[in-house]
């Protein structure tokens, strides 16, 4: 295979050799084959010489470059990207060729055009500062407007426009409003931003449904064939790409007439009709279309009368006009021809039905579903009586009969018979003597003979040869008694009559037979095992005769053979009868000699029982040999079967039938043999007139079996969609099977009823019911308070709360335990829920029973379908409008759920607008727990989050699990420090950082709300805040303990915040002791018995760089101070000691310290710590103020 061309060297040789010459020619064509197996160098030879070629004058290298512009745009597999810089980068170019004077031009710039629109759309919608090219595009869009609909334009040019308007319309009009759904290949107006400054989506809306009205315009208007054509094809991607254009399309094809064309041939009318046909027809076998099926088929009959009239007008012109062209002298036979059509309208006209009938006759009943086709049928059936229903079957049969034993009249006109004809005919009867079985009349018989061969002679005077195919019966399909009928003595009693009169006849005619006496042998009596081998081989021989049953359409009699086979193992052997004759012919010598005439009838029947059961086995090894390709004969056995016990069950109580057994035996034998792509099984047990509960439990065997569940699920659920008897006994089982303790089995079971689901409405009920009563299980009865005297007969159902059940009629199935123990495991509650939620999807309804039954339902069991109940949430999605209203009046009970439910809208994303004001209501409105603000806190303002924060905090309790999720709450609400800005945080960037709390508002908020939320919980959540050492930083603290100072009460928690925030961070020792605890002392610390208890403890914590600020304490509360801490007694003293200054002060200082202990030396060295605290920064001095002598 030779390597591709260079591009650039081909492209070289071509404009190397004489312009617009074959040589020219020939070399750009190759290199425009290369380009489309290659495209990727399409976009750089476009830019290069684009500009050229469209100066020039028209060429062979300026149309070879335009052609393959709008290839590269329009039909190259180029990226999206690439397709769409290169239509940006061309676009002045195709704009100014609008007004080129070359027709041609034109048309390829409007073609470029039509595929660059929605390309650079979709860039402009984007890309808001490219306005000059969005001027330009909008010119060249009004240009082709004007050409479109301009007084002169070139046919070409129109087509062409009519596509580019097309993708206008497309554009212009709006597609799937969820972005995740919405098709990247189809740009249009749901993609505009709102707030784009040039592109506004109304006005090219509005101007989108203009053109489409000014196209049906030209529909109804113009009497250019070519052009209504180009509209109609647009409008198929127009109905398939926007379904709210149907209506529209759809009514203006319904209305449409051909009048505008009057004048035009015949056969141009006839293609636009078509055309009209062809686009009705394709809405109609759509989706959008499915609504406006009644007026597409009434269009389309219409439409069919309308063009056989029309053919039969032109079939009478061109006759008219071969006359007129044969004999010109001739009256053309226009008033006979006029008497006919109106005597043809009045029949039409007469005719009340005539619409309806025609209607019916042009619907398509294929596009119908096949289980609304039965249900139609069956409908039909049902209408009729019993007597009214068998009299119409017996009228059938009469019929039928009638068409069967009368020959085919010959018509005179074909073979007109004569007098010669018949005379011969009775010639030869008399000259050859043909003996006839007697089963007809002779003059029957002649009557026959003489038809038959006028009818040859005519036949070979034209010398014409016709064969006459007879249709055969499939006799698996004919009606059982309507051939062979069962009772031969009956049969022969029927044609007795008819034999004397054959009798009779034949000897009027003296057609005598000669007396011979003639006695058949009497047949061969063979053994058991003989009789086996010749039914054997009677069956073999015949079905290799016959080929195989199932395959192909029958032909021939070979079916009757077999079907009379089956006939006679099931059928030919009458016990009953047999016994009763018996016992008739030897009552007498059982009277005589005693012998015991019920055992041996007893012993006869078993003989005969015995040697029917080996024929049917012989039949049975025979099937099962090759069952798939012998599936029709054992479906015809068992029919067989099953009709010969019914006749015998009418009229024996004590018959046994056969049918079942030989059933069981052929599916146990066949079941072994089964694999999961088996379709023959299923096919075999839907032919059956019955199904045994055997079968059925045996399928409920195979739906539990991993490799073969397939079979066992689609047989089931082919019995619940064809066979209606048998609906609710494979819909029970598959019900029962959605509660197997296996998740595979379970999860089948459920996919099928799911599919049953919405196909008919019985099985719509049981579904429903079986999903309630499982959840019904699920709910705890309450017990119910009784005076002393109700008798205990009240205890029933009464006694039980509304949507409960009492025990014993509780739903059981084989897979569910009798009662559900408590507390509920996980596995059983999956059981009992995961069909209900797995239909919830298709029925939301079924939501509803959920938040109802919850609250009666045991903790357990309420946790468990939290869990499990996430999945079913998620598909649904936060803008669910049947779960969004269960969110906004759920029943009291169900507030756990409801939150659930919020929490699974909120772990993998934001709330929406809808989900923050509907939780907002729900707490405004009723008394919910603090935890449903939670997942929609951080969208909230900051005057709401002050609001309904301390109510957060709350719910703290001391569990690890609180505290995570009010750690996750103080990350959303509470924006990171200036110097972590860049890094990653546990902030969720739901709101405005303007909106959100710094870490010292949410440590302030927390001391002066600590009394909203409780004294434990406040210290929890503080004890939270020093944890995320990232957000609350010793500035951070140092700003709050200043900030809670400024206020005139301090909150009781304030002195354990700063012990805290000092054993934390160290370096803030010198401002707690230099600055905090003095300004402690001006407000008087001491008047509030719990700040200045955690004053003391912080005074010991810092020492000694809190002593200067001690020695500032009023005398007696500087003696309670070294009493209640008696270790700081020595160090005190130490330090008034080392202090120096005014003796009198230090004197006065040290008699308070050791005023009330005269041994406080010993005990301060005593109790002081072993080691020295660490070095603390040096405190601010402190000047003391005088202490009172």
């Amino acid at each position: 295979m030779a390597s591709p061309m260079d591009p650039l060297q081909a492209l070289t040789a071509a404009l190397s050799v004489p312009a617009d010459s074959k040589e020219q020619a020939d070399l750009l064509a190759a290199l425009r084959e290369t380009l489309e197996a290659l495209p990727h160098p399409i976009p750089i030879l476009c830019n290069t010489l684009l500009k050229t070629a469209a100066a020039s004058n028209d060429s062979l290298l300026k149309r070879w470059v335009l052609e393959l512009l709008h290839f590269g745009i329009a039909r190259a597999p180029l990226s999206v990207d690439a397709r769409t810089n290169l239509a940006l980068q061309s676009l002045d170019v195709l704009a100014g060729l609008l007004n080129d004077d070359n027709s041609w031009t034109v048309k390829v710039a409007v073609q470029t055009l039509a595929g660059a629109y929605p390309l650079l759309f979709r860039r402009l919608c984007t890309n808001k500062n490219e306005r000059p090219h969005w001027d330009t595009l909008t010119r060249a869009k009004s240009r082709i407007i004007e050409l479109m609909w301009a007084p002169d334009a070139q046919a070409g040019v129109q087509f062409a426009a009519v596509k580019f308007l097309q993708r206008v319309i497309l554009v212009q009009s709006r597609g799937i409003a969820d972005p995740r759904l919405q098709n990247r290949n189809d740009p249009n107006l749901s993609i505009v931003p709102g707030d784009h400054p040039f592109i506004n989506a109304a006005t090219l809306e509005t101007e989108g449904v203009a053109l489409l009205q000014r196209l049906i315009t030209d529909l109804y208007t113009k009497q250019n064939p070519d052009l209504i054509s180009a509209i109609l094809n647009s409008w198929s991607s127009l109905v398939k790409l926007r379904p709210g254009f149907v209506q529209i399309v759809v009514s203006s094809l319904t209305l449409w007439t051909p009048a505008p064309l009057m004048g035009l041939p015949f056969t141009t009318i006839r293609s636009v009709e078509k055309s009209v046909r062809i686009l009705l027809t394709h809405i109609s076998r759509s989706q959008a279309g499915a609504n406006f099926a009644r007026e597409i088929n009434e269009a389309l009959t219409k439409q069919s009368q309308r063009m056989e009239q029309a053919t039969a007008d032109e079939r009478t012109r061109r006759a008219m006009a071969t006359q007129a062209q044969v004999d010109p002298r001739k009256r053309p036979p226009s008033t006979v021809v006029q008497g006919e059509e109106e005597a043809k309208r009045q029949k039409v006209e007469a005719d009340p039905n005539a619409d309806a009938t025609a209607l019916l006759v042009a619907f398509d009943f294929t596009t119908l579903p096949a289980p609304l086709i039965t249900e139609l049928i069956v409908a039909n059936l049902q209408a009729f009586s019993e007597e009214t229903f068998q009299a119409r079957i017996n009228a059938y049969r009469r019929s039928a009969s009638t068409n069967v034993a009368t020959p085919t009249p010959v018509p005179a006109a074909a073979a007109p018979v004569s007098t010669a004809v018949l005379e011969t005919v009775a010639a030869s009867e008399n000259a050859v003597p043909v003996k006839m079985p007697p089963t007809m009349p002779a003059a029957d018989r002649a009557r026959e003979r003489a038809l038959a061969q006028a009818s040859s002679a005519q036949v070979d005077e034209l010398g014409v040869s016709s064969t006459v195919k007879e249709e055969p019966m499939d006799p698996l399909q004919m009606d059982i008694d309507e051939d062979i009928e069962y009772e031969p003595d009956k049969l022969n009693l029927e044609l007795e009559p008819m034999q004397e009169d054959d009798e009779t006849l034949a000897a009027a005619e003296h057609h005598e037979l000669l007396p011979l006496e003639f006695q058949v042998p009497p047949p061969t009596v063979l053994g058991e095992v003989e009789r086996a081998a010749t039914v054997k081989s009677a069956a073999t021989r015949i079905w290799q005769n016959s080929g195989d049953l199932a395959v192909g359409p029958q032909t021939g009699g070979q079916d009757m053979w077999m079907l009379l086979l089956v006939r006679m193992i099931t059928r030919v052997v009458d016990p009953e009868e047999d016994g009763k004759g018996k016992a008739k012919a030897e009552v007498a010598v059982n009277r005589i000699t005693g012998l015991d005439a019920d055992a041996e009838m007893d012993e006869e029947m078993v003989r005969l029982y015995e040697r029917q059961d080996q024929l049917r086995r012989v039949l049975c090894d025979y099937i099962m040999a090759d069952f798939s390709g012998r599936i029709r004969l054992a479906t015809a056995w068992m029919n067989e079967e099953w009709y010969n016990d019914q006749v015998r069950i009418s009229s024996d109580n004590d018959w046994r039938p056969n049918y079942d057994v030989w059933l069981n035996q052929v599916v146990a034998e066949y079941q072994l043999r089964l694999d999961r792509k088996d379709r023959m099984f299923a096919r075999f047990l839907l032919d059956l007139p019955s199904v045994p509960s055997d079968v059925f439990t045996l399928l409920r065997d195979l739906c539990t079996e991993p490799d073969r569940m397939q079979i066992g699920f689609q047989t089931l659920r082919d019995f619940v969609t064809q066979r209606p008897t048998l609906r609710g006994e494979a819909m029970t089982i598959l019900l029962e099977l959605t509660t197997h303790l296996e998740k595979v089995t379970r999860n089948a079971a459920i996919l099928t009823v799911k599919r049953c689901m919405g196909e008919f409405q019985i099985a719509d009920g049981m579904i429903r019911d079986f999903a309630l009563q499982l959840l019904r299980r699920l709910q705890t009865p309450r017990p119910v308070d009784k005076s002393p005297g109700d008798s205990a007969a009240i205890a029933g159902t009464d006694s039980m709360e509304d949507g409960q059940l009492p025990p014993e009629d509780l739903l059981q199935t084989p897979y569910l335990p009798e009662r559900l123990e408590l507390p509920a495991q996980k596995s059983q509650v999956v059981q009992h829920v995961e069909l209900l939620f797995a239909l919830s999807s298709k029925a939301p309804d079924f939501l509803d029973e959920i938040f109802a039954a919850y609250g009666e339902m045991d903790v357990s069991v309420q946790e468990a379908i939290q869990e499990l109940i996430t999945a079913l949430i998620r598909s649904l999605g936060p803008g669910h409008g049947k779960l969004l209203t269960l969110m906004r009046t759920f029943p009291p009970g169900a507030e756990t759920l409801a939150l659930r439910i919020l929490n699974i809208f909120t772990d993998q994303g934001r709330p929406n607008s809808q989900l923050v004001v509907l939780v907002r209501g729900l707490i405004a409105e009723r008394d919910l727990d603090a935890r449903f603000l939670i997942p929609i806190i951080a969208e909230m303002d900051k005057p709401d989050i002050v609001k309904h924060l301390p109510r957060i905090v709350s719910i703290l309790n001391g569990t690890q699990e609180m505290k995570e999720l009010v750690r996750s709450v103080f990350g959303a609400v509470v924006t990171t420090p200036p110097q972590t800005f860049g890094s990653v945080t546990s902030n969720l960037p739901r709101v405005r950082q303007s909106e959100l709390l710094t870490p010292a508002e949410l440590m302030v908020l927390l001391h002066d709300t600590e009394k909203e939320i409780g004294i434990r919980s406040a210290i929890e959540a503080i004890g939270i805040c020093f944890s995320m050492t990232d957000v609350f930083r010793s500035e951070i603290l140092a700003v709050v303990m200043q900030q809670i100072l400024d206020e005139p009460v301090l909150p009781t928690l304030f002195m354990r915040t700063v012990i805290q925030a000092v054993k934390t961070y160290k370096s803030l020792t010198g401002f707690v002791s230099a600055t905090l605890l003095s300004r402690l002392i001006t407000k008087k610390i001491w008047t509030t018995p719990p700040l200045w208890e955690g004053f003391i403890r912080c005074a010991e914590i810092v020492a000694p760089s809190s002593f200067p600020v001690l020695l500032q304490l009023p005398k007696e509360q500087l003696r309670e101070l070294v009493a209640k801490q008696p270790r700081l007694r020595g160090q005190l003293r130490e330090f008034v000691q080392k202090k120096g200054g005014n003796p009198a002060r230090a004197a006065v200082y040290l008699e308070i310290i050791g005023d009330d202990e005269p041994e406080a030396g010993g005990s301060a060295a005593a109790s002081a710590p072993g080691t020295p605290p660490p070095s603390m920064p040096s405190a601010t001095p402190v000047t003391a103020e005088p202490m009172p002598s």
